[in-house]
C-alpha cells in the first residue's frame, strides 16, 4: 500500500479478530511539550535531509493477537523540505525541542498471528517529531488525524484507523550513534488511540492497542555523517 509521506523541515515518525493489534502507531499520548525549564536542543547538521529505516519488525498488538511488519520507511521527497533537519538556526532551541515533519511511514510485508488473514497499512497526511535533548534523548511522533489506517481480508474483513477523531502523539527515546551504527528511534508500549470498525471478528470494543519498533534513522545529504541530538 502506499503511504503519503510527509515529515516536515521544524520537526524530525482483535480480540475477536486480526486489527486491534496494527494500531499502536497513533498514540495517545502527548508529544514532547516546550516547556520554560526544558534543556536546550540542538539537532544536528543542519539543513540534512534524514531517513528513518526499519531496524527489524514494527509490531502493533492487542491482547493475544499481534501484527509484525517487516518493512518500514519514511524517506525525503525531491522539492520537499521533509525529512530534514531545520537550517540554523532553527536547528537549536534555548529552551525546549526542535520540530520536524516527515513523511508518513510505509508498512509491508506484515503479518499476523491468524491463520486465514491478511493485512494492509496505508498511511498518509503530515508527521512530525519533536526532538528533546535529556537523559535520556525524547522525541515526541504526531500522527495526523487518520494518518494510520489497517484493514484486513479473509476470516475476518475489519477496518482499523490509528487516532480516529484527532492527532494523536506518544514519545519515543533518541539514541545518537555510538560510530558504530546510524542513531535510533526506539518505540516501546506505545499506547494508541483506536476506532475498530467490521463484521463478526473484528475488535469493535477495542479502543487502544501498542505499538513496538526500532528505527535507524541515517543522513541522506551525507550518509558519511550522522543525524545526532545534543545541547
Amino acid at each position: 500500500m502506499t503511504a503519503a509521506h510527509r515529515f516536515r523541515s521544524r520537526t524530525l515518525l482483535a480480540s475477536g479478530s486480526v486489527l486491534a493489534v496494527a494500531l499502536g502507531l497513533a498514540g495517545t499520548g502527548t508529544a514532547t511539550a516546550r516547556t520554560a525549564d526544558a534543556a536546550s536542543t540542538t539537532v544536528s547538521p543542519a539543513g540534512h535531509f534524514f531517513a528513518a529505516t526499519l531496524n527489524g519488525t514494527a509490531t502493533f498488538t492487542a491482547g493475544s493477537l499481534v501484527v509484525t511488519c517487516s518493512t518500514s520507511s519514511s524517506t525525503p521527497d525531491a522539492g520537499s523540505s521533509h525529512n530534514q533537519v531545520p537550517a540554523a538556526p532553527g536547528n537549536a532551541n534555548p529552551s525546549g525541542p526542535v520540530v520536524s515533519d516527515i513523511n508518513a511511514p510505509t508498512y509491508s510485508d506484515c503479518d499476523v498471528n491468524l491463520p486465514g488473514i491478511k493485512v494492509a497499512i496505508q498511511t498518509s497526511g503530515t508527521w512530525n517529531v519533536s526532538m528533546q535533548n535529556g537523559s535520556p534523548i525524547t522525541a515526541g511522533l504526531t500522527i495526523p488525524k487518520g494518518g494510520f489506517v489497517l484493514k484486513s481480508t479473509g476470516l475476518a474483513t475489519c477496518t482499523v484507523t490509528a487516532a480516529p477523531t484527532a492527532p494523536a502523539s506518544f514519545g519515543t527515546v533518541f539514541t545518537n550513534s555510538d560510530g558504530s551504527g546510524p542513531s535510533k528511534l526506539t518505540v516501546t508500549d506505545a499506547e494508541v488511540a483506536v476506532k475498530v470498525e467490521g463484521g463478526v471478528g473484528c475488535p469493535t470494543a477495542a479502543k487502544t492497542s501498542t505499538f513496538n519498533t526500532v528505527y535507524d534513522i541515517t543522513d541522506v545529504t551525507d550518509p558519511s555523517s550522522q543525524i545526532t541530538v545534543g545541547s
